[in-house]
């Protein structure tokens, strides 16, 4: 049997299946991102697999005969990995890369190809020959180029400027201003605090006025969409024949990516889920760039 783990910071899922790729069961638990804690991280992974095990009439026993792949995030580094991958685990044996890697493997069952993952933070991933290869992902705000951050921090920042009629304002730029009571102080004490996910939340307020043909919103998600297709046409550049972009603005910002760009767009096979899965079918032939 092979167990399938997909854990970000929120959240945790795993899937279990036969060897011939029959679905046994699934679950879902709370976060799985080892930076919140090892011991609390495979607490919640055994979670969502006893889940999964219950799903499919099993219990425990079954666990020394499962072959399990996890797609975790906080596992960039080698020395994260190895945290995880040294850490005490009832399964026959055991495959890790980061989410993103496993999302890649899903998307394109393992063949050659590329993701652009546009959330709140932004990474890109290629898998060419068996080799992952990836571009971004090092964090907000000096990587994640064209995320839901990014596009946060440029809005607020070209608030700012046209506040002190610096750039040109719009209903926007007042919109974003009202929200700080009108006062730079406001923004400053704001910024102090913030995480990336802060930034993020005025995404909706730059789409909404875009529909509205707000001039500094359609140039802003064109400058987005700039970021976007940079990301795309390195993984055209590594060899990726496709690409697929996912996460909460993927949707979204695709009418605003350049036109030599969407012949190369494909919806993805699978999910992390299923490249989780397929990692550790492959372990022996798979290698990182």
């Amino acid at each position: 049997m092979y167990l399938g783990v997909d854990g970000g910071g929120t959240s945790c899922r795993a899937r279990l299946c036969a060897a011939d790729g029959r679905l046994l069961g699934e679950g879902f638990a709370g976060g799985a991102n080892p930076r919140l804690g090892l011991d609390f991280a495979y607490a919640n992974i055994m979670l969502a697999t006893r889940q999964a095990l219950t799903a499919a009439n099993l219990d425990d026993e079954a666990l020394p005969y499962i072959h399990a792949g996890f797609g975790l995030a906080g596992v960039a580094q080698k020395k994260e990995r190895e945290l995880v991958l040294n850490h005490p685990h009832p399964f026959a044996d055991l495959a890790l890369l980061t989410d993103a890697h496993t999302a890649c493997l899903g998307a394109f069952n393992g063949a050659n190809g590329g993701i652009l993952i546009m959330g709140t933070g932004s990474c890109a991933v290629a898998t060419i020959d068996h080799e992952f290869h990836i571009l971004g992902g090092w964090g907000f705000p000096v990587s994640d180029c064209g995320s839901g951050a990014w596009l946060g921090l440029n809005t607020l920042r070209h608030s700012l400027l046209a506040f002190e009629r610096l750039q040109p304002a719009s209903a926007l730029t007042d919109a974003v201003m009202q929200r700080f009571d009108n006062n730079q102080e406001n923004v400053v004490a704001w910024m102090d605090q913030a995480k990336p996910r802060d930034y993020a939340a005025f995404v909706p307020l730059v789409f909404e006025h875009a529909r509205l043909d707000d001039p500094v919103a359609t140039q802003l998600l064109a400058k987005t969409a700039d970021e976007a297709a940079l990301m795309i046409r390195g993984l055209i550049n590594l060899g990726a024949p496709a690409v697929c972009i996912m996460g909460g603005l993927s949707e979204a910002i695709v009418p605003w990516l350049p036109r030599d760009i969407t012949p190369y767009l494909t919806s993805p096979l699978g999910d992390a889920l299923d490249g989780a899965i397929l990692l550790i079918k492959q372990k022996s032939e798979i290698s990182e760039c």
